[in-house]
C-alpha cells in the first residue's frame, strides 16, 4: 500500500495526472496517428512485459522504428520500474551501454 500511495502522491503533487493519461485519450481520439507518417531513425529499445495489455511485435515496430535494442522480459507488467525492478535497469543499462 505504501509503494501504491507513494506513486499516486507523485501525480497527485506534481499535478501531473492528466498530462500522464493524455497520451490515453489521444490514442482513443485518433488511434491512426499513433503510427509514425516517416520512418524514425532515432535509436529505440523495445520493452516486452508478459503482464502488460498490448506487447509490441517486433516486425510491426521495425517497420517504423530504428530498433536497437529488444527484450523479452520473463516477469513484470505496465509498471516495471515498481513491480520488477532488477530486470527493468538492467534492461535500460543494457539499452543504452552501446550508445555511449
Amino acid at each position: 500500500m505504501d509503494q501504491l500511495l507513494t506513486n499516486v502522491m507523485l501525480y497527485w503533487v506534481n499535478r501531473t495526472g492528466a498530462s500522464s493519461a493524455r497520451l490515453y485519450w489521444e490514442r482513443r481520439q485518433a488511434p491512426e496517428t499513433m503510427v509514425p507518417q516517416r520512418p524514425v531513425t532515432v535509436p529505440t529499445g523495445v520493452a516486452n512485459y508478459p503482464g502488460e495489455l498490448i506487447r509490441s511485435l517486433r516486425p510491426h515496430a521495425e517497420r517504423f522504428f530504428n530498433i536497437v535494442h529488444w527484450s523479452e522480459l520473463p516477469r513484470g507488467g505496465h509498471f516495471p520500474a515498481m513491480e520488477v525492478p532488477d530486470l527493468f535497469v538492467a534492461d535500460v543499462r543494457s539499452f543504452f551501454r552501446p550508445l555511449r
